[in-house]
């Protein structure tokens, strides 16, 4: 999608565009087959999300949206499924406070789904029960992310003399 700004006499263009979206890792294990199969299939999970973007070139940027799911039935590890999605982005002429904010909402957003069906397809193909990751809030994420920030910055805190 592209945003037209027209400020004074020169044409400020805002550029958001997807590249390329990959698989940069996985990794899949099941330690307790074939006698985890023997067990009536009573699930939890724990599920981690983490969105690392990087700086590639002046416009153009990495994020990673990486997805680490622990299954768990009756106690026992049935399997552990990381997987790691990055996508090619180019963001060009926005603001540093907007630009962190795609980045880490809108660009995560993006590759969410890509993650979510690469796992639910090799859950399945691992003849474990179908997995269906709930949907994320990448702006509560974000928000997270910024109080964090402020935290380890200082910013936020009072000093009393």
């Amino acid at each position: 999608y592209q945003v037209k700004n027209m400020t004074d006499q020169t044409q400020n263009q805002q550029e958001f565009t997807i590249q390329r979206i990959y698989i940069k890792d996985v990794s899949f294990e099941a330690p307790n087959t074939p006698e985890i199969f023997k067990n009536e299939w009573k699930p939890s999970a724990n599920i981690d999300i983490h969105v690392n973007p990087k700086t590639l070139t002046d416009n153009t940027y990495e994020v990673t949206l990486k997805l680490t799911t622990a299954m768990q039935n009756d106690n026992q590890t049935a399997f552990l499924v990381e997987v790691a999605f990055a996508g090619i982005f180019t963001l060009k002429s926005f603001p540093a406070d907007q630009l962190e904010y795609l980045l880490r909402t809108t660009c995560a957003t993006i590759l969410f789904p890509y993650v979510s069906e690469f796992i639910a397809d090799l859950v399945r193909r691992s003849s474990f029960p179908p997995l269906f990751l709930p949907p994320v809030n990448f702006e509560a994420m974000y928000q997270d992310y910024m109080a964090k920030q402020k935290l380890t910055s200082g910013e936020g805190t009072t000093t009393v003399q």
